[in-house]
């Protein structure tokens, strides 16, 4: 069980990431955010994980620039 991968809501990627749900779905529109998984008809999650790495993406990045 330990390896399936965890879902998080819109809201808890913006908990995460501190980002509005608006900046997460312009990130979304324009590639450059990870990928929603469809649960149903107007619901979508996203890995945990993925949201993770791409915050510590963001990290890196400013620890280079």
């Amino acid at each position: 069980m330990s390896n399936i991968p965890q879902l998080i809501s819109l809201n808890q990627a913006c908990e995460i990431t501190s980002l509005s749900r608006t900046m997460i779905n312009r990130l979304r529109s324009e590639g450059r955010f990870p990928m929603a998984v469809s649960l149903g008809e107007k619901r979508i999650a996203f890995c945990r994980d993925e949201v993770a790495t791409w915050v510590e993406a963001r990290i890196a990045e400013r620890e280079v620039a």
